[in-house]
């Protein structure tokens, strides 16, 4: 049978302690050569709104630890500006909805074992990449946190820096003060610290040991020229700004996507690779630029790996005072086999999800 899991059956097994784990298992995988992945592919079409444009990703992987895992979104995107920021929204057939599911396989036999919805998912494996970047870089002194953003990502980091350091301390700024508030009140009552609305970005960086872009800023939301001493930052949202990049003494990659079998030369550093179709018709919409590449590592010649500081040949940080940065890479498919197949195997334990026929999603004809 293959078990289809909503985001209250994740939400009801995974936890961060869980997801962080099993993502630093499949970084060390890769580094042995035990796992693959390649960068997410993102296709876009123009729809026939001058303003919005379908976008279809994907990214998988694999490992002999017995699962692959493919994660596909299906989206409409567009910008809007709001409060001076402008953000990337999407959705699936209506605002508020969203399409993103990922398909669990065995390597063993192939067979389906889970379809799964992305969303809890997502936000606690990224949160994780982050926790586990800071345990590695931030400061062992750590204890306040800048936070910029206040949705689902900006919650997920603060459990998993909770995870990482001994915070007491988060101050939040997000454009709406509603936002903001909420997630200082619900935050500080979940993890009992303090945690301050702040009314301005810059008083975000005040005092504050980890900084954390969680937004869906279109635009640069790290600041360089406000970033203390000794600052370890993260950003998934956005981007941090040239000041920012200048001004990282040290930056760690988790890891990064294999080059195709026997194709060393197609090797890439880039986050995501696009295909689009055109319109032959003027809009307003904004795909992403023809031959401008995603980020490779970020501050490229300061970079190390996960796999360099753990196997001792790069330090990390060595100063207090450093100024240090980490991101994920372009490992994503990686993290969907990993903390996919903890999901399924905590689900099947305690008897969640609904299951279909496998044979439903089989056929006797030879593809």
């Amino acid at each position: 049978m293959t078990l289809i899991l909503n985001n209250d059956d994740v939400r009801s097994v995974l936890t961060m302690e869980v997801a962080m784990r099993a993502l630093e298992e499949a970084y060390a995988q890769l580094a042995r050569e035990e796992a693959v992945c390649r960068p997410r592919i993102d296709i876009q079409i123009p729809t026939s709104d001058p303003n919005k444009v379908y976008q279809w990703g994907t990214m998988e992987g694999g490992s002999i630890s017995g699962y692959f895992a493919i994660r596909m979104k299906s989206d409409v995107i567009y910008e809007q500006e709001y409060n001076g920021a402008v953000t990337q929204e999407k959705y699936c057939v209506r605002p508020g909805n969203y399409c993103g599911l990922i398909l669990l396989t065995s390597i063993e036999n192939g067979e389906p074992l889970a379809l799964i919805n992305d969303g809890y998912l997502q936000h606690i494996r990224v949160g994780a990449d982050s926790g586990i970047g800071t345990k590695y870089m931030a400061k062992k002194e750590a204890r306040v946190v800048g936070m910029l953003g206040s949705g689902g990502m900006a919650r997920s980091h603060a459990e998993s820096f909770l995870l990482a350091r001994k915070i007491r301390r988060i101050q939040v700024y997000s454009p709406t003060k509603e936002h903001r508030e909420d997630y200082a009140r619900e935050v500080g009552e979940r993890f009992d610290i303090e945690v301050e609305a702040v009314d301005s970005p810059r008083d975000v960086y005040r005092g504050a040991d980890i900084v954390a872009g969680c937004t869906d800023s279109a635009i640069p939301i790290i600041v360089g020229d406000w970033l203390e001493e000794g600052t370890h930052v993260t950003c998934i949202g956005g981007h941090p700004d040239e000041a920012t990049i200048k001004r990282i003494d040290v930056s760690l990659r988790l890891g990064n996507a294999p080059a195709p079998w026997g194709r060393p030369e197609l090797e890439l550093p880039d986050e995501y690779l696009t295909y689009a179709a055109k319109s032959q018709t003027p809009s307003n919409r904004r795909m992403k630029t023809p031959g401008k590449k995603a980020h490779g590592a970020i501050a490229e010649d300061r970079a190390i790996t996960l796999a360099e500081l753990l196997g001792g040949k790069k330090p990390g940080r060595t100063s207090s005072r450093q100024i240090t940065y980490s991101e994920r890479g372009n490992v994503q498919g990686a993290q969907f086999f990993a903390v996919a197949g903890k999901v399924y195997e905590l689900a099947k334990q305690k008897g969640l999800g609904k299951e279909i026929p496998t044979e439903w999603l089989l056929q006797d004809i030879r593809d």
